[in-house]
């Protein structure tokens, strides 16, 4: 499928993949998770999303394949090894290459439109295509399929140049996550949904239901169509974190047919970041509760702060990952969370730009990792968001390492 360059490339990339993967820290992290995830009394960890930021760290022209597609695995394969040479976070290395099932979705029959950024990575602003509850009758119900035949194509293919250095394996729907207000507020603008929220709540209401309705019906399929797949793994979970954990799959499960109660999932609604605690109980986590309802382990939240909505969110069923964004109280939320559920703390990414004061950081952490520990909190802290390091590729490296000093003077049960 690709020219015997990229081919070498690729296979020369997966072999130090696998053979970082074969560390012993590899299987020290994987214990540390599962032990973290099922609210043991560890040390805080840490995970780096570096996101946008990988335009920097590993910008086009570092890329040595031809093809388009060979470039995506060679992406892929270098992340990897980046993060083992360079970040002190509690990531997990896999020599795991994971072959996506070709399964297809309809959508919903309404496309969003935007005003665009004047430049690629600006803001963009809403321009709504739903109005009335009468457009609400454009949604249309998600179809799933799944192409078998391609499916198979995808593994054999991978397997022909990866199978005798990775664990190729096709793969289902492994992240399952909720997201229905975005949906509204994309289709119907943001300013206008705060707006009807008071003025007319039955159309968002309305909106809502459909929705719950069609993610239900996507759930339903996937299950009627064995697509969905284990996610106690390295998968990433709600807004940061991972799967790995003893607890699922639940008791009753039967190899190769998954049921939501053995996954994980989430949801979130960072749109009403602004509105009360009533009113997100009403407009989204009513909704989501009932989605969320049938899985083993969920978590909720994103970048609104919760801490003074969690009265309401700790109500969510199975809930164990809950995000502390970087606009919450964290001494609020370590108080209220305690040892019984996983505080997923997102510090703020604005510490990355800028003049980068090493002590102010340091502070910054430890005020939170301190409020943590006062608690019995569990504490992952998830760096993410992160759309620009300003070209100075070290602070992702000083970040980890500040981390990792404070973490390391933490101490353990």
């Amino acid at each position: 499928m690709f020219n015997s360059s990229d081919r070498t490339i690729l296979r020369d990339l997966a072999r130090r993949v696998r053979d970082i993967a074969a560390l012993p820290i590899m299987e020290e992290r994987r214990r540390l998770w599962k032990a973290h995830n099922s609210l043991g009394r560890g040390r805080p960890l840490q995970l780096i999303f570096p996101e946008g930021s990988w335009r920097e760290l590993m910008p086009a022209e570092a890329l040595r394949c031809e093809d388009p597609g060979a470039r995506q695995w060679e992406a892929e394969l270098r992340r990897r090894i980046y993060y083992h040479e360079h970040f002190q976070d509690d990531t997990v290395i896999e020599a795991l290459w994971p072959v996506p099932k070709a399964v297809t979705n309809s959508g919903w029959g309404v496309e969003a439109r935007w005003h665009p950024a004047p430049n690629a990575t600006g803001s963009r602003a809403f321009d709504p295509v739903l109005h009335t509850s009468e457009d609400l009758k454009k949604i249309r119900m998600p179809r799933i399929g799944h192409d078998e035949a391609e499916s198979a194509a995808r593994l054999e293919r991978a397997r022909d140049l990866l199978g005798d250095l990775l664990d190729v394996r096709l793969q289902g729907i492994a992240h399952v996550s909720f997201h229905p207000m975005a949906l509204v507020t994309a289709w119907h603008g943001l300013e206008q949904t705060a707006r009807d929220m008071m003025l007319e709540p039955g159309l968002i209401h309305e909106a809502m239901g459909i929705l719950e309705e069609g993610y239900r019906g996507m759930i339903d399929q996937y299950v009627a169509l064995n697509l969905l797949e284990l996610n106690n793994n390295g998968t990433y979970h709600s807004s940061g974190g991972n799967g790995y954990t003893g607890e699922l799959p639940a008791p009753g499960y039967t190899a190769g047919r998954v049921r939501p109660c053995d996954m994980w999932a989430s949801a979130e609604a960072q749109e009403l970041a602004m509105v009360s605690p009533a009113m997100h109980a009403e407009f989204a986590t009513a909704y989501e509760k009932r989605l969320l309802e049938p899985f083993g382990l969920t978590g909720y939240g994103c970048c609104e702060s919760l801490s003074h909505k969690l009265d309401d969110v700790l109500t969510i069923p199975h809930i164990r990952r809950i995000s502390i964004s970087p606009w919450a109280d964290v001494d609020v939320s370590a108080e209220r969370l305690g040892g019984n559920y996983i505080f997923s703390w997102k510090p703020n990414p604005a510490w990355l730009v800028g003049g980068f004061n090493e002590a102010a950081i340091e502070h910054y952490i430890r005020h939170t990792v301190e409020a943590a520990q006062r608690h019995g909190g569990v504490l992952e802290i998830i760096l993410k968001d992160t759309h620009t390091c300003e070209g100075r590729l070290e602070r992702f490296d000083r970040w980890s390492a500040i981390t990792r000093r404070i973490i390391d003077e933490c101490p353990t049960d």
